[in-house]
């Protein structure tokens, strides 16, 4: 894909990306094509946002990746706020990272690797006590929001067999190309898979892992769970990708017993602590891979390839993930790696840096300044055959008023098109003479 020319502002940014552990900031990372902001931070933030960002490319997608200060729905809640206040222009938040699954969903088994994506979040530790009992608010007023239309009809696409086999797929390829960065970047996180035999599930439940040592539980009730339908001919791990509802709160789900019963009574296939934080306060879906069973074994042996196996499934999403008409921003081919001089001439921000996979260029250091009126200047008067070519370079000029909120056919020293002015909301203030 030919890269792409960064946004011109914060409002351009249609997509955010959510993660609450280092490991799932590192290995989402890994996935985008481009960087915006190698050399320094090139948007900034709202007055009150203490979020630290990261912004590039993902596909067709322009993103910004942010890591929470600290795990937990308050956390998720305060962070995506703060998103939201400075990247007003947000579709989709996707909270990418690790979670504890629940081992059979519906009629399939769900291993460790395998990622969940949210059709909708219930917060079970938010309710009323009773004695003798815990009844979680699930009525209609209490209950987090519905997704957005848009993105309950993208989760309703996914759930279709063909859709699935394809997330699944690309998924796949990019968990090889994450891992192949991983090693080509000399990441010290270990995102190979680590084996079947590190797939263990308690059959029985302990209080602790302690108490299931002296009770000789180790080696009685873990059964080590083979998931040999998951791995390639080549012997590389394709996740599944199960869609339901989530359970959220905000203590660590460590007991089988528990588990067991409470996504028995909500349906759920997996528990983890932020989505219901972030669910409310920007559109918002969960991919998170299964690190461990939500039982007392827990172990962070598979904490860096769940975080990975979902960063690869999220990045899957994306591509399906349409970009509407007016929010594709230009492109720049490997055989036209600058802008024009007219577009140099007039767009507000020629002095910083393009960055593209391989590094960072200046298109001020590759090209002399051009003034408008020098430009304007120089235009020969347009014959009838120019005409032409002058409804389509207004067409480009509406587009990238659209695209990037600035007139690309007007600069600082005034107007060149007869009718820019009537057309363009910034040049309304100053009109010609």
């Amino acid at each position: 894909m030919a890269s792409q020319i960064a946004p011109a502002n914060r409002e351009s940014f249609r997509v955010a990306i959510i993660c609450a552990l280092r490991c799932e900031f590192d290995a989402v990372s890994l996935l985008f094509d481009q960087f915006w902001d190698e050399d320094r931070d090139r948007y900034g933030r709202a007055d009150g946002d203490t979020n630290a960002y990261t912004t590039g490319r993902i596909g067709e997608h322009h993103v910004v990746l942010a890591l929470l200060p600290r795990i937990g729905t308050n956390s998720a809640a305060a962070g995506a706020a703060s998103i939201r206040s400075s990247y007003t222009g947000l579709r989709l938040a996707i909270l990418v990272g690790i979670c504890g699954g629940v081992p059979r969903i519906a009629d399939f088994d769900a291993f460790l690797g395998d990622v969940v994506v949210s059709k909708t979040v219930i917060q079970y530790d938010y309710g009323r006590q009773y004695p003798g009992h815990f009844d979680v608010k699930n009525t209609i007023n209490d209950s987090l929001g519905v997704p957005t239309k848009e993105i309950r009809s993208m989760l309703e696409f996914f759930e279709t067999e063909l859709v699935r086999g394809r997330l699944q797929k690309q998924a796949s390829q990019h968990l090889v190309h994450l891992q192949e960065a991983a090693k080509k970047h000399g990441r010290r996180a270990n995102y190979q898979y680590p084996g079947t035999k590190e797939d263990k599930f308690v059959l029985c439940d302990s209080a602790s892992k302690a108490l299931c040592i002296e009770t000789k539980c180790d080696s009685d009730s873990l059964v080590i769970r083979k998931c040999s339908y998951n791995l390639s001919k080549d012997g590389n791990f394709s996740p599944n990708i199960f869609i339901g509802r989530i359970g959220s709160g905000n203590t660590v789900m460590k007991s089988g017993e528990d588990r067991d019963r409470i996504a028995a009574e909500y349906d759920l296939i997996a528990f983890e602590m932020e989505g219901a934080g972030a669910w409310d306060e920007v559109p918002c879906i969960v991919v998170k891979g299964i690190c461990d069973y939500a039982d007392s074994h827990k172990n962070k042996i598979w904490q860096d390839f769940a975080a990975a196996t979902a960063a690869s499934v999220a990045k899957a999403i994306l591509g399906r993930y349409a970009v509407r008409d007016g929010d594709r921003g230009p492109t720049q081919t490997n055989d036209k790696r600058h802008m024009n001089e007219h577009e140099v001439a007039n767009n507000p921000f020629e002095g910083s840096a393009r960055i593209d996979q391989g590094g960072a260029a200046s298109l001020e250091e590759n090209r002399p300044a051009v003034s408008a009126a020098k430009v304007a200047d120089s235009q020969p008067a347009r014959s009838q055959e120019k005409e032409e070519e002058g409804e389509q370079k207004w067409e480009r000029i509406k587009m990238h008023r659209r695209n990037r909120e600035t007139c690309l056919n007007c600069g600082w020293e005034g107007h060149w098109e007869h009718d820019c002015w009537k057309q363009c909301g910034k040049c309304k203030a100053d009109p010609p003479p």
